[in-house]
């Protein structure tokens, strides 16, 4: 049996989609955010022709109020068994650790986890597009709110883009350089440069592990794949590793 020292892991949509954090319904490659607005209409907007810097020029009250529903719906959600599993390994496992997560809800901090990065940012931040300044922020953030900082009235919400740069990516790849161990969790294996993590962990010898509730597009790169919900195949594995 090998020995690992150093792991690496990748969440996605999955990890949290058993705490009922909303998927978006998928047609092929289309992705759509369906809602009700304020007067009782129905409206549908492909999610690729929100989430981008375009659109936020275009339509700030659109974009911001995508992200205002997004983040008061974590209030009615909570950390499932793949979530806090990982934050006991987090606590016992006594090499280096890192979780990188796709996602942008708080579901990995609210089971305990600390050594963690959100590479495509946090619901509950907010970014000044003036200054690059940080804050917390967990209520509505309606366009034009005036940065703590500089005043200017530039604050959106922390989140990357469609065609922005993950963040962290530096230390992200430093890590996948030095693990032994790539593990992915609930992802789709589509979406890019997260898609090609397990490529550049193997490329410098670590072994690669997939968990999954289907295969992914990427399934063919992994080591070993096993498929099943994450709130049963996490803590299954997070017990073998701390067994070991």
């Amino acid at each position: 049996m090998r020995d690992y020292e150093s792991i690496v892991i990748l969440t996605g949509a999955g990890i949290s989609a058993e705490s009922g954090i909303p998927t978006f319904r998928t047609h092929g490659q289309v992705s759509y955010w369906e809602y009700v607005d304020t007067n009782g209409v129905p409206k549908k907007h492909r999610v690729e022709d929100v989430c981008t810097p375009e659109a936020l020029a275009a339509d700030p009250e659109l974009v911001h109020r995508f992200y205002d529903l997004r983040r008061a719906g974590l209030a009615s959600v909570e950390p499932n068994a793949a979530h806090e599993a990982l934050a006991r390994l987090d606590r016992e496992w006594p090499g280096a650790l890192l979780i990188v997560t796709q996602n942008v809800d708080d579901l990995h901090e609210r089971a305990g986890a600390t050594r963690m990065l959100h590479m495509h940012g946090a619901l509950k931040q907010a970014l000044c597009a003036a200054c690059g300044a940080r804050f917390d922020r967990g209520d509505d953030l309606p366009p034009g709110t005036p940065c703590p900082a500089c005043a200017a009235p530039r604050l959106r919400p922390d989140i990357v883009f469609f065609g922005e740069i993950p963040y962290h990516m530096h230390r992200i790849e430093t890590a996948l350089a030095q693990a032994d161990l790539f593990v992915s969790i609930g992802t789709s294996g589509a979406v890019y440069p997260a898609a090609g993590f397990v490529r550049l962990a193997s490329a410098y010898g670590a072994a690669t592990l997939e968990l999954n509730l289907e295969r992914s597009e990427g399934s063919g790169w992994f080591d070993e794949s096993r498929l099943g919900p994450a709130s049963q195949l996490v803590p299954q594995w997070v017990e073998e590793m701390l067994s070991r």
